[in-house]
C-alpha cells in the first residue's frame, strides 16, 4: 500500500520528483569536482613539499628552500593545467564523436560536456593551495631544524584532513583513508629527503 501511494504521489507532482532527481545528480557531479580538487591539493602538498626537504637536505638556507618550492609550485600548476587541459579535450572528442554517431550533436548531451579550459584552471589552482602551504610553513622560520620539523608537521595535518575530506566522499573508512594519505605522503618526502641527504655527504 505504501507503494502504490508513493507512486501516486510521484505521478500527480512530476515535477517533485524530477527536481530530486536532478538534486541527486548535481550533488553527485559536485561531489566528483570536489574529489578531484583534494586529489590535486595533496599532489600540490606532497610534490612541494618533499621538493623542498629535498633542497633542504643539501642546502639549509631558507631562501633556495623558499625559492625552491615556489618553482615547483609554477611548474606543477603548469603541468597540471596542461595535462588536464589534453585530457579532458581527448575526453570531450570521443564523446562528441558518439554524439555525432547517435545523431544528438547540438542538444543538452553535448552541453553537459565538460570544459577543457574550466578543468585546467581548477586543476591548477587545486595545486596550488596545496603546494602554499609548505610555502607559507618555511617562509617565516629561520632556524632549519625549526623550519623543516614545522613543515613536517603542517604537512602531515593537511594530509590527514584531505585524506578525511576524500573518505567523506568516497564514502570509505576514515581512519584508513587518512592513514594511508598521511604516511604515503611522509614517505614521499622521507625518501626525498634521505637521497638528496645521501647525495650530499657522496658529493663532498
Amino acid at each position: 500500500m505504501a507503494v502504490s501511494d508513493t507512486k501516486l504521489a510521484d505521478a500527480e507532482n512530476p515535477a517533485a520528483t524530477k527536481f530530486g532527481d536532478d538534486s541527486d545528480v548535481d550533488f553527485a557531479g559536485r561531489a566528483n569536482w570536489l574529489r578531484a580538487a583534494v586529489l590535486g591539493a595533496n599532489d600540490g602538498l606532497v610534490s612541494t613539499a618533499s621538493l623542498m626537504l629535498g633542497v633542504s637536505a643539501v642546502k639549509h638556507d631558507v631562501r633556495a628552500m623558499v625559492v625552491s618550492g615556489f618553482a615547483g609550485l609554477l611548474a606543477g600548476a603548469c603541468s597540471m593545467a596542461i595535462g588536464e587541459y589534453v585530457s579532458v579535450c581527448s575526453q570531450r572528442d570521443v564523446e562528441l564523436a558518439q554524439l555525432d554517431r547517435d545523431g544528438k550533436r547540438g542538444g543538452d548531451e553535448e552541453r553537459a560536456l565538460p570544459s577543457p579550459v574550466q578543468a585546467a584552471v581548477a586543476s591548477a589552482f587545486a595545486f596550488s593551495v596545496g603546494a602554499l602551504l609548505p610555502l607559507l610553513a618555511a617562509g617565516f622560520i629561520v632556524g632549519y631544524r625549526l623550519r623543516v620539523a614545522v613543515v613536517v608537521a603542517v604537512a602531515t595535518m593537511a594530509l590527514a584532513a584531505f585524506g578525511y575530506v576524500g573518505a567523506v566522499l568516497g564514502r570509505a573508512p576514515v581512519a584508513r583513508s587518512c592513514a594511508r594519505v598521511v604516511v604515503g605522503g611522509l614517505a614521499a618526502m622521507g625518501v626525498t629527503f634521505g637521497l638528496m641527504r645521501l647525495f650530499r655527504e657522496l658529493a663532498e
